[in-house]
């Protein structure tokens, strides 16, 4: 009758402990040179929210792409629009209208070349930032040599020059608000369009304030491209009175409520609101 290898397990859990000691405490693995694509979702947010933030204040929309690039997201535009909305619930404001500015300006954009990888990326992110180069250490000779041949002077690489970005527009005006009476719209939907009066061009990006007793909303334009850049909806609450403006200023509507309508069969339901906010 064979006997259980008593003797073995002691051997086993000691050869165990030792292999962990090992892993863990004497030789841990090290992670070095790390892509950003590898990191927390959590993580990533901030990574693009600081590549918002540089581009709100150096309008360098390359380098911001090529940033991006190195989250290997599979689509810029969406991860930025929905990290704006997650920020503007969040109650930040600010962050919220950065990324949403860098998501508008990133929609529609067809890149000239291929994405370039992690490490071409870091690559050029180091290339840019160096100022100067450091000529080679030359062996040492006892024949005479030119100085001037070895050792040629080296200017630094001139930075690029910031793009101004341009000061808010003039302050927006009512074009046209009219009460809309489509069964197949949402109840109390409230559409909002920003548009140029020049070439009626959407603005993208518009932060939009909705007010009414004891609460208030902020929205932005840009979120749903399928309808216009300049677009931004919201929904009303029925016999209830709202005020809505633009944050940098501009026209203030006062007392908007859903409409009421009336369906092909009789029954009642609470229509929709339209309003076009323009800017000179």
């Amino acid at each position: 009758m064979n006997k259980f290898p008593w003797a073995a397990i002691p051997a086993l859990i000691l050869g165990l402990a030792l292999g962990l000691g090992y892993a863990w405490v004497l030789a841990p693995v090290e992670i070095v040179d790390s892509s950003p694509a590898s990191l927390r979702a959590d993580f990533k947010d901030g990574y693009r929210a600081v590549i918002a933030a540089s581009y709100a204040a150096n309008g360098d929309l390359p380098r911001a792409q090529s940033r991006l690039a190195l989250l290997g997201d599979a689509d810029a535009y969406q991860a930025l629009s929905g990290q704006a909305q997650r920020a503007l619930a969040s109650g930040d404001a600010l962050q919220s209208f950065q990324l949403a500015q860098l998501a508008s300006a990133l929609q529609g954009l067809a890149p000239a070349a291929p994405a370039p990888t992690s490490t071409e990326a870091m690559a050029q992110v180091a290339t840019s930032t160096a100022e100067t180069s450091v000529p080679p250490i030359l062996p040492n000779t006892s024949t005479p040599f030119d100085t001037s041949a070895l050792f040629p002077v080296y200017t630094p690489t001139p930075r690029p020059t910031r793009t101004p970005i341009p000061p808010p527009g003039a302050p927006f005006k009512l074009a046209t608000q009219e009460p809309i009476c489509d069964e197949n719209l949402p109840e109390g939907l409230l559409q909002v369009f920003a548009m140029l009066t020049n070439n009626r061009r959407q603005i993208p990006g518009v932060e939009l304030i909705l007010s009414w007793a004891g609460g208030e909303e902020r929205f932005f334009t840009g979120f749903k491209p399928e309808i216009g850049n300049g677009y931004a909806d919201a929904i009303l609450a029925p016999n209830t009175l709202y005020n809505l403006r633009a944050a940098d200023g501009g026209a203030t509507l006062s007392d908007l409520t859903p409409p009421a309508c009336q369906r092909a069969n009789g029954e009642s339901f609470w229509g929709s609101i339209k309003v076009i906010l323009q800017r000179d």
